[in-house]
C-alpha cells in the first residue's frame, strides 16, 4: 500500500503537496470560479458569507477546464478516474457562519460549534428528513484554489471517523439489497455515531495551497470552520473545488464489500 493510501485508510484523508500540473488546473479553474462568483451575487448564502455551489465549473467529464487537463500526484494516484461530474466550487468570506436563510437556531448553532460536521452523500429525504444514503461516493477530491491564512475558514476533518461511520452504516445497511439501500432510514445511527466521532476523533483543520489536493473516504465527517477574525483571503474568499464522483459499485463499493 502506498503511503497516500495509507494515510487515507488510516485518518480518513491523505494530502499531496503542490504539484505544477494541478497548480495550472487550479489557476484554470480560478478564473472561471470568479466569473461565476461575479454572475452568482444573488446567490451566497449566510448573507453574503457561503457560496455553496454545487455543480458550478464547466470542465469536461475528464475534468479538463478551459483546455488545461485535470493533472497531478493526486489524480495520477486516484488514475483511472470515472466520469467526472461538473465540480463543485465552495467559497466562504469573513463573517462566516452567519445564519441561512429559513435555518433554525439549532442548525446555526450546529454550524458554528461543529463546523457544520456532514458525511456527504447523506440526504435528508421526505417530510422527516430521514437521512439516507442517496449518493455513495467513491472518493472526495478537493482542490484550493486561492492562497488564504489558516484561520480563512479551512476544511475541517475527524480523523478516523470514517471508520466508525462506515462500521455503524454497514450494519443498517449489509442485511439489505442494493436496491434497497439508498432508502434506508440512517437518521438515529447517523446521530449516534456523530456524537461517539466528537468525543473520540481529532478535529484536524486542513489549510492547504493552491495547487496541492486533498483526497477524503467518502464515509469521513468533515465541514467548514468559522472564519478567524482577521484571517487573510483575497476579495474573491476562500475557494476550493470539489469532485465527488460515485462509486462504480454503488453502496457495495462504499461499504467495502467488493473492494477493488
Amino acid at each position: 500500500m502506498t503511503g497516500w493510501r495509507q494515510a487515507l485508510a488510516r485518518d480518513g484523508f491523505a494530502c499531496f503537496p503542490v504539484d505544477p500540473d494541478t497548480l495550472r488546473w487550479a489557476r484554470a479553474a480560478h478564473r472561471e470560479g470568479c466569473a461565476v462568483l461575479s454572475a452568482a451575487a444573488d446567490q451566497i448564502a449566510c448573507q453574503g458569507t457561503w457560496f455553496v455551489g454545487v455543480d458550478a465549473l464547466s470542465n469536461g467529464p475528464d475534468g479538463r477546464i478551459a483546455g488545461i487537463p485535470l493533472a497531478g500526484a493526486a489524480i495520477t494516484a486516484l488514475a483511472p478516474l470515472p466520469a467526472l461530474h461538473k465540480a463543485q466550487l465552495s467559497v466562504t468570506f469573513p463573517g462566516y457562519p452567519r445564519p441561512r436563510d429559513g435555518e433554525g437556531k439549532a442548525a446555526f448553532r450546529y454550524r458554528l460549534l461543529r463546523d457544520g460536521a456532514h458525511v456527504d452523500g447523506l440526504l435528508p429525504i421526505g417530510p422527516d428528513r430521514q437521512r439516507q444514503l442517496r449518493e455513495p461516493h467513491g472518493f472526495i477530491l478537493g482542490l484550493p484554489l486561492v492562497a488564504t491564512d489558516p484561520g480563512a475558514s479551512p476544511l475541517v476533518v475527524w480523523r478516523g471517523s470514517h471508520a466508525l461511520i462506515r462500521a455503524a452504516f454497514a450494519d443498517v445497511l449489509f442485511p439489505l439489497t442494493e436496491s434497497q439501500r439508498p432508502f434506508a432510514d440512517l437518521t438515529a445511527v447517523y446521530a449516534t455515531t456523530r456524537r461517539r466521532v466528537f468525543e473520540l476523533c481529532e478535529r484536524v483543520e486542513i489549510h492547504l495551497p493552491p495547487g496541492a489536493a486533498i483526497v477524503l473516504d467518502p464515509a469521513v465527517l468533515h465541514g467548514i470552520a468559522p472564519w478567524q477574525a482577521g484571517a487573510g483571503a483575497p476579495p474573491e474568499g476562500r475557494m476550493i473545488a470539489y469532485f465527488r464522483p460515485l462509486h462504480p459499485q454503488g453502496h457495495a463499493g462504499w461499504l467495502g464489500e467488493n473492494p477493488t
